[in-house]
């Protein structure tokens, strides 16, 4: 069996990638192009000024997103193929109704995440991801797509599986 990732990485991960805001700032750049200087908060009135903040910096800090003189706040190359990621596990889970029919786009890539993070801690002796119990065979054939996205975005962009600075004490 051979790790791919240690659990604590994953949980790193999954907790910066599931994030409504960090979601919300990706895709609506990737939806509608670089936010202007001082328009994010009428660009995302739905989030707080806190989470602005914190989705600005996190994608910052890892290197998703960049500030243009004069265009405002653009993604990277990794920011925009997170955002295809995010596409494609919000197709896998709209196709199987996951976690429901009617779902806000940041919850279905929140529990689409969760559902893939327990097979990518390891793998069989063959190299394949390791089942996970709480699965049907179908689901689990169903996520290799998926999976192998994730894997492979992660894999490019190790920096999002560092655990976070700690706050600096004042």
């Amino acid at each position: 069996m051979t790790a791919l990732f240690t659990p604590a990485e994953i949980c790193n991960a999954v907790d910066l990638l599931s994030a409504r805001s960090l979601v919300r700032l990706v895709t609506e750049i990737d939806d509608n192009g670089a936010i202007p200087p001082r328009r994010l908060a009428s660009t995302l009135p739905d989030l707080s000024s806190h989470q602005q903040r914190s989705a600005t910096e996190a994608a910052r800090t890892h290197g998703l997103l960049r500030t243009t003189p004069g265009t405002g706040m653009e993604l990277t190359y990794s920011g925009t193929e997170l955002a295809d990621l995010y596409d494609a596990l919000a197709r896998w889970a709209r196709y199987h109704a996951y976690p429901a029919p009617v779902c806000e786009f940041s919850s279905r890539i929140r529990h689409v995440l969760d559902l893939l993070a327990p097979s990518l801690a390891a793998q069989d002796t063959e190299g394949r991801p390791r089942p996970s119990a709480a699965l049907l065979p179908s689901t689990e054939a169903d996520l290799a797509h998926p999976r192998a996205l994730l894997i492979a975005w992660l894999a490019g962009n190790p920096q999002v599986t560092r655990a976070p600075d700690p706050e600096p004490v004042a």
